[in-house]
């Protein structure tokens, strides 16, 4: 999680600004028409935080794994 988390987050806050930050006009049309839309970003954008954490804890799992099975094979050989 000391990866995943903080990478998750600013991937979440970059949306954010980008998203309200009114470079896009249509955007920002749609955003006041349907607040509900919001909700649907914070939604969206947790997801995605939960992705990046699993994602990146599942795969340094694997990478030390990988290392700990070319250590065994290292030491057999010897």
């Amino acid at each position: 999680m000391s990866v995943g988390l903080p990478m998750g987050v600013l991937f979440a806050v970059a949306i954010f600004i980008n998203f309200f930050s009114g470079w896009d006009k249509r955007a920002q049309m749609i955003i006041n028409t349907d607040p509900s839309l919001i909700i649907v970003i914070l939604i969206a954008s947790l997801l995605i935080v939960i992705f990046i954490v699993i994602f990146s804890a599942r795969h340094r799992w694997d990478m030390n794994e990988q290392h700990y099975k070319e250590l065994l094979a290292r030491r057999e050989e010897e």
